[in-house]
C-alpha cells in the first residue's frame, strides 16, 4: 500500500518509512499546510488534522501524526505544546526549567492518524516512559530525543540507533499498532 506521510519534519518520515517499509508499505511525504489548534489532547489535534485534509481532498491513504513529551515535575508540561516549546525555548530552555528538581520521570506520546480511501478514520497510540537527563547527548533523531532516556535504557533516543529507538519509542509504539492494523485489511 502505499501511505502518504503529511508532514514537514523529515525526521518523522524517516522514521515512518523505516517502520513502513519491511512490511510491504511505501511511504511518500506530502508536504501540506496544516494548521494544528491548540486542544488539550494529542487526540484531538489529530482528529482535526484528519477532518481539515479529507476535505481539502488529500490523496487517500494519508497519515498525520502528533507526539509531545510529557514532563511530571511540571504537570505534564509541554505535552500538547511541545513543538511550540521546542521552538521558543529549545531543550536549554526545558532542562533550565527542570534545574534543582529531582523527579525527572517523563513520557513521550504519540498519536497517529489514519484516513482509508473510505473516508475512515483510525487512529493509534504509543507511549515511552523514561526520563529527562541534565544535557543534550548523542547526535541522532529530532526533538526531545537528546534528553530522554527510555525506561530500561541508559542511552538517550539521540544515541540509539533507528532500529533500537523505534523498538521502544512512543511512535514506533503507535506505528506498530497501524502496521498490525493494515495487515488485516
Amino acid at each position: 500500500m502505499n501511505i502518504n506521510l503529511v508532514t514537514s519534519n523529515s525526521g518523522k518520515v524517516e522514521e515512518l518509512t523505516y517502520i513502513l517499509k519491511p512490511f510491504g508499505h511505501n511511504a511518500s511525504q506530502l508536504k501540506v499546510e496544516c494548521p494544528e489548534i491548540q486542544a488539550s489532547t494529542l487526540e484531538a489535534v489529530v482528529d482535526f488534522g484528519l477532518d481539515w485534509l479529507a476535505a481539502k481532498k488529500i490523496q487517500t491513504p494519508f497519515i498525520i501524526d502528533d507526539a509531545g513529551i510529557f514532563i511530571e515535575a511540571l504537570q505534564n508540561f509541554p505535552g500538547v505544546y511541545s513543538r511550540y516549546v521546542y521552538d521558543t525555548i529549545g531543550l536549554q530552555g526545558v532542562l533550565k526549567q527542570m534545574e534543582g528538581l529531582e523527579d525527572r520521570s517523563t513520557s513521550f506520546k504519540c498519536v497517529i492518524g489514519l484516513m482509508l480511501e473510505d473516508g475512515t478514520k483510525h487512529k493509534f497510540v504509543g507511549e515511552c516512559k523514561g526520563d529527562l537527563i541534565y544535557e543534550k547527548r548523542g547526535t541522532g533523531g529530532f526533538g526531545y530525543d537528546p534528553i530522554f532516556i527510555p525506561e530500561g535504557y541508559d542511552k538517550t533516543f539521540s544515541e540509539l540507533s533507528p532500529k533500537e529507538k523505534n523498538a521502544v519509542s512512543h511512535r514506533g509504539r503507535a506505528m506498530k499498532k497501524l502496521v498490525d492494523f493494515l495487515a488485516e485489511l
